[in-house]
């Protein structure tokens, strides 16, 4: 049975040796497991799993395994969670109400929802037509419908066009007490775009020391460099509110890296709502009584500024296409958002996107448009130890 286990975690990409698995069975063997399952479980992740961005592969493969086994013991309840999500079915399943639904251009829904305004006179839930709650409406919430105008409550399907209504987002704490290490790590390879200070050499060389010391037979000999000079300046732009409410712990993590680095000579960081216009905000909020003029940022942010984009992209396709297509019902975009992620292309050599959504959900989620749109403008990765790792280095090379 366990050979099988073996293949199955080898299968779902988790690098494992043969000698980590005859590690694993010596520890069975002695008992380390307790006879349950759930010991099984961290024992297998303690021996086998020499990284915590492989956690979330052992844990699928994990659950995918065992989900038949009776224990009185529990794999933890976020396991089950995860593998209860069938992604290709939920894909299908979406793609069919798709088909069904009719389908209204931006346009339509501003017309059909202003028809409504003008003629309803009661309140209404469960049905297909007028705003209220539940059912299967384009306007309201609670309810289902692929595209529509969500008004008030919450989101559940990413589907909604346009938004009315005031919300208040979690903001991003600097004194949360969160795992950053590893996108400190990530960020401390930026420095390399330090420069050097002219002067004496008064900083010590530990890789050249070490080398130093090995060419030296083993007797210590000291190297020093030149102290560097912080010179890189990060623009962080994060999506906040909306679908990303679910991803505020993950921003906050980086958000607090970010501030907490001290190899940025600057750092800004700004917000917006699924695509920014005219306007960014300066807090998570998405407050239209703290904003900035996007057109400041660029002209005062010069071209050797490194940017960050964090967000999922996923949003109504005229969001990105249409004057007054922005999200909010009660905020208007002059332009495009499309024409605005081109001047940040154009200005910025040194620009990626930071993407919370799995990349194996890119070219199917709702707003999978929107997502392939931005795409096409510039580099997008996942927002994971080995996506932000990937990104940082296509941070130090020109488009």
């Amino acid at each position: 049975m366990f050979y099988r286990f073996f293949f199955l975690l080898r299968e779902r990409g988790l690098k494992i040796s043969l000698n980590e698995w005859m590690s694993l069975m010596d520890a069975l063997e002695q008992g380390l497991a307790n006879s349950s399952l759930s010991g099984f479980y961290y024992l297998c992740r303690a021996v086998l799993i020499k990284s915590e961005a492989d956690y979330d592969k052992f844990d699928l493969a994990f659950a995918e395994f065992f989900k038949g086994v009776k224990t009185p013991e529990e794999i933890p309840e976020e396991v089950w969670t995860w593998l209860d999500k069938d992604l290709k079915e939920a894909a299908e399943q979406f793609q069919q109400l798709m088909r069904e639904f009719p389908q209204y251009d931006f346009d339509e829904l501003q017309k059909m929802l202003e028809d409504r305004l003008k003629n309803q006179h009661e309140e209404h839930n469960g049905g297909s037509h007028w705003i209220g709650t539940g059912g299967t409406s384009p306007f309201g919430h609670g309810g289902y419908n692929p595209a529509g105008i969500r008004i008030g409550g919450e989101g559940r399907h990413r589907s909604a066009i346009q938004i009315a209504g005031d919300r208040n987002f979690r903001d991003f704490r600097e004194d949360n007490i969160l795992d950053i290490r590893s996108f400190q790590m990530a960020f401390r390879k930026l420095r390399q775009f330090s420069s050097k200070n002219e002067g004496p050499k008064t900083e010590l060389d530990l890789e050249g020391t070490i080398q130093e010391t090995c060419n030296n037979a083993g007797n210590l000999k000291l190297v020093f460099n030149r102290p560097r000079k912080n010179s890189v300046k990060v623009l962080l732009l994060f999506d906040s509110g909306g679908s990303m409410a679910e991803y505020s712990r993950l921003c906050s993590q980086l958000f607090q890296a970010a501030h907490e680095s001290n190899h940025f000579k600057d750092l800004k960081v700004f917000y917006f709502h699924n695509i920014f216009y005219q306007d960014l905000f300066v807090d998570p909020s998405c407050s239209k009584r703290a904003t900035i003029p996007t057109s400041w940022v660029l002209n005062n942010c010069d071209s050797d500024y490194k940017v960050i984009l964090v967000g999922d992209g996923t949003m109504a396709l005229s969001e990105l296409t249409h004057i007054g297509g922005a999200c909010y019902r009660n905020f208007y975009n002059n332009e495009p958002g499309i024409k605005w992620i081109r001047r940040f292309t154009t200005r910025y050599p040194h620009l990626i996107w930071l993407n919370p959504l799995q990349e194996s959900t890119w070219d199917w989620v709702y707003g999978n448009q929107s997502l392939r749109l931005i795409r096409n403008e510039m580099p997008m990765y996942e927002l994971t130890l080995n996506g932000i790792d990937t990104a940082i280095k296509k941070l130090m090379v020109n488009r």
